[in-house]
């Protein structure tokens, strides 16, 4: 199945702190994975694993259970995916360090976002994370440790007097703890390699790195989303990192969710060129160097930001990127093979046939441009219905003729294809994901809309003719 892809491990990135997906959608895209050219998932569980105990305060609300996870691991052992598991035990713990009784392991005491790592509780808490998520992984080869965009280290009141000491740097201090919970890690189960993102590791001097002792502890994932990647770049610090002593290293790309933290729609020939050039990065080194690639797919920036891409939505590029490093680029062969894969006539987003594509790219088009054009552009709501009158309750009434029945023939559109949308999104994602798309991208401007017809009928009330009083008929006798 590996064609002529100089990566042995392709893993699909299920980043599940945003709009996490039922188990049953699962089920129907681990085999497209699988057709595809995927032969492993990174799966980030955050707050959607089934912590309990003391942890137990770090479940989301539709946290899966313990029987849901065996049924994932079940669905992709069917489907010939290596199930790697993801847990952060240094920076972007903002689903553990949020909760008040976790607040005082911060680094810095107003931020969740990284841990400190002066404290013993700190990694007898991670610890205790690894531990409960190798339970239900027993079998994992590998645990991804996280450890990347470790923001503020250096800033707490700990750290700060730790670095008055002569020859503690910020780098020691991320060597140390990174060492300490891949240590754990290989302690307590010594068939785990742990693996971490590299970018915390790319400024460390070689000299450091080497005697840190952190090469022989894990493996790093070199990761960049961006469409002009440096290739030379890259390869000089695969040859770092190799000089460093870490036996095996590993590529990161992204097929969706690393172009805009708002973003709705995937651009697919952004992410295409970010796998052409990786795979250029690995022409560049040695054949046995790069273990393998994880194709992430973001779904938060970080655990506070909206949604971007769903995944339905990005199944297009990721279809276009898996296939380009399974046959070393994308050839017109290659794209047949996608088309075909996917059931389309064109590659085009819009060919695509997903009802939750579809009905996503519908709105991400042109439900905001539509309400815009009315509201924004249209003569006689800017010329005879301008916010000046609006709060006045000031109309013509016969201005009320051409744009009533506008506004309500496109707030019927928009109803009809939001309700289509929700019954789509309901069939994939639990209620709080489906709420929180449709309110960032939907509601606010239907609510625009509803909002006109609501001005419109009261200022035409307050225009319309009031009923004579007759003559007065002088005072009673």
């Amino acid at each position: 199945m590996s064609g002529s892809s100089p990566f042995q491990m392709r893993l699909v990135h299920l980043d599940l702190k945003g709009a996490p997906p039922k188990v049953s959608y699962l089920s129907e895209i681990f085999p497209l994975f699988r057709d595809l050219g995927a032969n492993g998932l990174l799966i980030e569980y955050e707050d959607m694993f089934p912590y309990d105990g003391p942890l137990r305060l770090l479940r989301a609300r539709h946290a899966y259970s313990p029987s849901e996870i065996k049924e994932i691991l079940h669905l992709a052992t069917l489907n010939e995916l290596e199930v790697i598991p993801l847990v952060q035990t240094f920076g972007h713990m903002e689903f553990v360090l949020k909760h008040k009784a976790l607040a005082h392991l911060r680094e810095v005491a107003l931020f969740p976002n990284t841990l400190n790592p002066h404290e013993a509780e700190s990694l007898a808490l991670v610890g205790a994370m690894i531990d409960q998520v190798m339970d239900l992984h027993p079998k994992a080869r590998w645990l991804h440790v996280g450890c990347d965009e470790v923001y503020y280290l250096g800033e707490g009141e700990a750290s700060r007097r730790w670095l008055q000491q002569e020859q503690n740097t910020k780098a020691k201090l991320c060597l140390s703890h990174v060492k300490a919970v891949a240590s754990h890690v290989l302690a307590r189960h010594p068939a785990t390699m742990p693996l971490l993102w590299d970018d915390m590791l790319r400024g460390v001097p070689e000299d450091q790195l080497t005697a840190s002792g952190v090469p022989q502890l894990a493996q790093p994932v070199l990761w960049d989303y961006g469409a002009d990647l440096d290739v030379h770049g890259k390869a000089l610090l695969m040859e770092k990192y190799q000089k460093c002593g870490f036996s095996r290293l590993w590529a990161a790309s992204a097929f969706k969710g690393a172009t805009g933290a708002s973003q709705a729609l995937t651009p697919t020939e952004h992410h295409l060129r970010n796998h052409v050039q990786w795979l250029q990065v690995a022409a560049s080194g040695p054949a046995d160097v790069l273990q393998g690639i994880v194709l992430t797919g973001w779904q938060r920036y970080d655990h506070f930001s909206v949604l971007c891409e769903l995944l339905p939505v990005g199944i297009p590029s990721l279809a276009v990127c898996l296939q380009s490093l399974l046959h070393g680029g994308f050839a017109e062969d290659v794209k047949a093979r996608v088309e075909n894969f996917l059931g389309i006539s064109s590659l085009n987003i819009t060919g695509f046939t997903s009802d939750i594509l579809a009905l996503v790219t519908q709105v991400s088009l042109h439900l905001h441009s539509s309400v815009d054009e009315l509201l924004q552009r249209d003569r006689y709501v800017t010329g005879w219905f301008s916010p000046y009158h609006r709060r006045r309750k000031l109309i013509h009434p016969v201005m009320i003729q051409h744009i009533q029945p506008q506004a309500l023939s496109l707030l019927a559109r928009w109803s009809a294809l939001a309700g289509e949308l929700e019954a789509a999104l309901q069939r994939v994602f639990y209620p709080d994901a489906v709420d929180e798309w449709l309110e960032e991208n939907v509601h606010p401007s239907l609510r625009r809309l509803r909002q006109l017809l609501q001005d419109l009928g009261e200022a035409a009330g307050a225009q319309a003719p009031q009923a004579s009083p007759g003559p007065d008929p002088g005072p009673e006798p």
